[in-house]
């Protein structure tokens, strides 16, 4: 492993700080973390504390979009930056405030506080619509899908955190862009922000599951949110800065998943689920807008090279094993003790998420 260029010839260790440390990869990274003996200390910062007690970590309740940073940034080497909201979908001014304007916020407190390195948390949906013929390296344009708001907000963030490393250039920025992020303890928290109170997850089982829609131009890529947080580690203790896409293979798409599950497909037009998805949105019935649909079918497939070759990384686990351990963790409700993750955050029949109004407040 290369230490970074701040720690050279030195046997510091370093002091990290992670927003949204309480959420799928930020539980993954912490984790991570502890383990190596390069991190002396971890503050977790997350909207509401988490029970749990880690070694090495310190809990802190901050929310990104209101509470000083700064002091929490104090004496921190590098800055994680993973706090993000999902929900609520019918309520777009609440979640600009968090993810671009507390970004924002992010950013500027890191500097304020003399933090050394910043890795943001990206995705593939920053990227603006691009071929799913053949993969695209990280030069390809983080103009985002327009209709999408996260991917619109994803890919704003990305143009504020590009000023932000001019005005800031011995500050050591990566960003990360990895696909969807899948693990069973992440199981509750992902049902519950895309799918909703109402999905029979005792169904979710491959005997149950006859047939795979097969839809033309979406295929998506995915990677399990284990290896997606040693991505994060390599890049905070190495010397990198720049962009990274984290996939793993194979792509997901109607035959993969098909084999997969063992399950023949079905073709179904592009536009007939988008109006089956928008439908069932405006009805409250599950709390995911049309726009994810067609950032899936936009956004173009990911090329991994530069993670494997200046990163090192290189994933431990199939995208398609990851999204079936995810859903072997609805259907068991899997979860952790934190308040994302949580099956006891649904509440008896779900009845918490039924009173959000079904993506009309945040979870």
């Amino acid at each position: 492993m290369r230490v970074p260029a701040d720690f050279s010839g030195t046997t510091a260790t370093m002091r990290i700080a992670i927003t949204g440390a309480t959420g799928n990869i930020g539980t993954s990274l912490v984790r991570a973390l502890r383990e190596d003996p390069a991190v002396d200390s971890i503050v977790g910062i997350a909207r509401r504390k988490p029970s749990l007690q880690w070694r090495k970590v310190t809990w802190a309740a901050a929310d990104i979009s209101s509470s000083d940073l700064t002091s929490l940034f104090a004496g921190a080497d590098a800055v994680v930056h993973l706090a993000w909201l999902i929900q609520p979908s019918r309520d777009l001014a609440t979640t600009r405030k968090t993810n671009v304007d507390g970004s924002a916020r992010v950013f500027k407190a890191a500097a304020e506080a003399g933090v050394r390195t910043l890795v943001y948390a990206s995705s593939i949906g920053a990227y603006s619509p691009g071929p799913k013929d053949r993969t695209v390296d990280e030069s390809w344009p983080a103009g985002g899908v327009p209709t999408s708001f996260y991917s619109r907000h994803k890919a704003e963030v990305e143009g504020l955190l590009d000023s932000f490393e001019i005005e800031h250039p011995s500050l050591r920025v990566v960003r990360l862009r990895p696909g969807l992020s899948f693990k069973r303890e992440s199981a509750t928290g992902i049902r519950r922000v895309f799918a909703g109170p109402l999905l029979p997850t005792f169904l979710l089982r491959k005997s149950l599951i006859p047939i795979v829609p097969d839809v033309p131009g979406l295929r998506v890529q995915g990677v399990h949110s284990d290896d997606v947080a040693e991505a994060y580690r390599l890049a905070l203790l190495s010397d990198v800065r720049g962009a990274f896409n984290i996939v793993a293979d194979p792509v997901l798409d109607a035959s993969s998943v098909g084999s997969l599950l063992g399950a023949r497909t079905v073709k179904v037009s592009p536009k007939g689920l988008r109006i089956f998805v928008n439908l069932t949105w405006r009805m409250h019935l599950q709390p995911t807008p049309d726009g994810w649909l067609d950032m899936g079918l936009q956004v173009p497939l990911l090329d991994g090279a530069r993670a494997r070759d200046e990163l090192g990384w290189v994933p431990a686990h199939r995208a398609d094993d990851a999204l079936l351990e995810v859903m072997t963790g609805m259907r068991e409700r899997a979860g952790l003790d934190t308040p994302p993750l949580s099956p006891e955050s649904s509440g008896p029949a779900r009845v918490k998420e039924l009173r959000t109004s079904v993506g009309g407040r945040s979870t």
